[in-house]
């Protein structure tokens, strides 16, 4: 009864083929692993997020006073 009983138990763990498996996703998901027209889009993005600069103020009478486009890098995501 109780070779039955770890015959079950085993089945419900993971396989070490799904352990390998996950441990594969996650390597592809770090984020030194880019292709070069990801890292492209990505340096563009980080050129975008930045405030304005401070003549554009002068230039505009203060009308513009903010880049309403501004991202934050935890709350909102790019999407790619």
């Amino acid at each position: 009864v109780s070779d039955t009983a770890a015959s079950s138990a085993a089945g419900t763990q993971n396989s070490p083929w799904q352990a390998s498996f996950r441990l594969e996703e996650e390597y592809y998901k770090m984020p030194s692993h880019k292709t070069f027209k990801i890292k492209n889009k990505l340096a563009k993005k980080m050129r975008q997020n930045r405030p304005i600069p401070h003549w554009i103020r002068m230039r505009t009478d203060n009308t513009i006073r903010y880049n309403a486009k501004r991202r934050h890098w935890r709350r909102t995501k790019l999407g790619f």
